[in-house]
């Protein structure tokens, strides 16, 4: 936990700052004293629910004029100097050293595949447009995605295939488990039901990454009753969901909480790899509600939680290693992972961590990498300290 405001400059120009004042036009004032305006030409906020989104824009208009805005509410923010339960955490781009072109996907309740994908492409011609000739591997993608909308699965897919390569990564928006709804922001609009993706080209190394910290045990559930759309699970093994998962995990289905879930992970085996699809509540009939999509017939697997502490610092100082030195790592944090360390106590170790390797980012709903959708999953874009030659 952090008090007052404060900001760090990393080597590739990026401006990172991060506030927990209550007040939404206090906190962007506060935040502009701090940076230096001059050279930014986006700013990516992620922001408290209790912010009023429209006063953000406005806020955001008056002190950064003809700066692009992009967006959305969070569980929780990172900063490099800790966790933040509420505020605002924003990463300022420069415009010089890095390129950035963006879009909204709208109604994705119901997306349109092909319209989404088309977007995508005219994304990718205007960023060429930009740097026609961009060095291999110096692109990558971001995606901030309404998971009230519960459709991340088919904008993913869509997206990461139009990318044609391009990598990507992102978070869902939260609400501080109010499961309420979730916002967006892009370009001085407020959106819901929708999809913001960010395409970026730069001059300094980069490596996209995912991190998760279980294991698959024996203990397996058939999904046996589902309804997909709400992605709610009635039964497991045919006994009625809320129960038959508590047996296995040893605690009371009356007493099941989001602490229990992050103990006690579920996963489901694609391609040879196990990922998690997270519990996110239970409803008054005893079904279970998900993170992510799940259908009837899928095969679900208890995980076991390894150590959280040392699976982040072994993929933060890989990372460190790989790109000869991290400046900046922009995070995207299951809110599920904080609820873990929270109850293991080590959160304050995680928040270390992410401030030794200038972690900035917020607590998500669902975790995006390449062409999946995950739950409980730490994945980023880190940015290298080496100078474009």
């Amino acid at each position: 936990m952090i008090d007052g405001t404060r900001m760090r400059s990393h080597l590739c120009g990026i401006q990172s700052a991060w506030t927990e004042t209550s007040d939404v036009r206090e906190a962007v004032a506060s935040v502009a004293a701090l940076l230096d305006r001059e050279p930014i030409g986006h700013l990516l906020v992620f922001f408290s629910p209790a912010y009023d989104a429209q006063d953000l824009i406005a806020a955001v208009d008056h002190h950064f004029p003809g700066v692009a805005l992009l967006g959305c509410s969070s569980s929780g923010g990172i900063s490099p100097a800790g966790a933040i339960d509420r505020g605002l955490v924003a990463i300022a781009f420069p415009r010089q050293g890095f390129r950035i072109v963006s879009d909204v996907l709208t109604r994705i309740d119901r997306l349109d595949v092909g319209g989404a994908a088309s977007a995508v492409r005219s994304l990718r011609r205007a960023l060429d447009q930009v740097r026609p000739d961009p060095v291999p591997g110096s692109q990558f993608a971001l995606s901030l995605i309404d998971a009230m909308a519960k459709a991340e699965e088919t904008v993913v897919s869509a997206v990461a295939w139009a990318l044609d390569g391009i990598p990507l990564v992102g978070g869902s928006a939260g609400d501080d488990l109010a499961f309420a709804g979730t916002v967006l922001i892009h370009h001085g609009a407020v959106h819901t039901n929708a999809a913001v993706l960010i395409l970026v080209e730069t001059d300094f190394p980069i490596r996209i990454f995912k991190s998760d910290n279980f294991a698959p045990t024996p203990r397996k559930f058939v999904v046996t009753a589902a309804c997909e759309e709400h992605r709610r699970v009635h039964e497991l093994n045919a006994e009625p969901a809320a129960w038959e998962y508590a047996k296995a995990v040893g605690l009371d289905p009356e007493n099941l909480t989001p602490m229990s879930f992050a103990a006690y992970p579920l996963a489901v085996k694609v391609g040879g790899e196990y990922y998690c699809r997270s519990i996110s509540r239970v409803e008054p009939d005893g079904s279970l509600t998900f993170f992510c999509a799940i259908s009837e017939g899928a095969v679900l697997t208890l995980a076991e939680p390894h150590d959280i502490v040392e699976a982040t610092r072994a993929e933060l100082s890989g990372l460190d290693e790989i790109l000869g030195g991290l400046d900046l790592v922009i995070g995207f944090d299951c809110v599920l992972r904080r609820l873990d360390a929270e109850s293991r106590q080590v959160r304050h170790r995680i928040s270390d961590l992410y401030s030794r390797y200038g972690v900035v980012g917020f607590e998500t709903y669902g975790e995006q990498y390449r062409s999946m959708h995950l739950n409980q999953t730490f994945t980023g874009i880190a940015i290298g300290r080496n100078h474009p030659a």
